[in-house]
């Protein structure tokens, strides 16, 4: 089936697509060709006649292509026809969504539990920014800390940078960003990049003071000498 076919079908017709499913379409695993046909069984109603002919004078397709279609969005439990008597005892094919719905809920839910954990992830170093900070973040402030981690910075990372502005005695996100700027300029990327730098800066400060000797502050014992 060209993909032209249902395209034009949605743009023609009062067919309705939410966006959440064409976001996530391919998070249900299903080609564009199901999730067209499945759009097209959805705006049809919760259960509907299953009348193949109608739906390929609609959609402008043959029987074969349709029915190839309708079996993998079964065999995907999308979709499920199902044989039930009718008010006047006749026997009719009725087509159900409860399995799309079912997995659109499921997707959903995880959707939302990733965001909320997302969420509170992010209030976390907010609020270990403002525990610090002893006051509430600016508008401009939570700003910067979320273009951090949009640029894909690491929390622990901010965290260490945080520490090196509290022991500085600086309350300011400006200084750690500078912090994490510098620190970007030389590789650093995580926590144990930041150990490591800080021991090399304290090894090179050790090794400095002991070449730098203040030969004031030493109390020479002139006579110990002369033993």
């Amino acid at each position: 089936m060209k993909n032209s076919k249902l395209v034009d079908i949605f743009k023609d017709r009062n067919i309705v697509i939410p966006i959440y499913l064409l976001k996530h379409y391919k998070d249900l695993k299903l080609s564009l060709e199901e999730f067209m046909l499945l759009m097209y069984f959805y705006n049809l109603g919760d259960s509907y006649l299953f009348n193949p002919n109608k739906f390929c004078d609609e959609l402008n397709i043959n029987l074969a292509e349709l029915m190839g279609l309708v079996d993998s969005l079964t065999d995907k439990g999308f979709i499920k026809v199902e044989v039930k008597k009718n008010d006047k005892g006749i026997m009719e094919e009725i087509l159900l969504l409860d399995g799309f719905y079912s997995k659109v809920s499921l997707i959903m839910r995880e959707d939302i539990n990733n965001k909320q954990e997302e969420n509170i992830n992010n209030s976390n170093i907010y609020e270990l920014i403002e525990k610090e900070f002893g006051r509430t973040l600016s508008p401009i402030e939570a700003e910067i800390i979320s273009a951090w981690l949009d640029n894909n910075m690491s929390e622990e990372l901010i965290k260490e940078a945080l520490k090196e502005a509290v022991f500085n005695g600086v309350s300011s996100l400006r200084y750690i960003d500078k912090i994490l700027y510098e620190w970007g300029k030389k590789g650093i990327k995580t926590v144990k990049d930041v150990e490591d730098n800080r021991k090399k800066r304290n090894d090179n400060k050790d090794k400095n003071n002991d070449t730098n000797i203040d030969l004031d502050t030493i109390e020479w014992n002139w006579f110990d000498g002369d033993e």
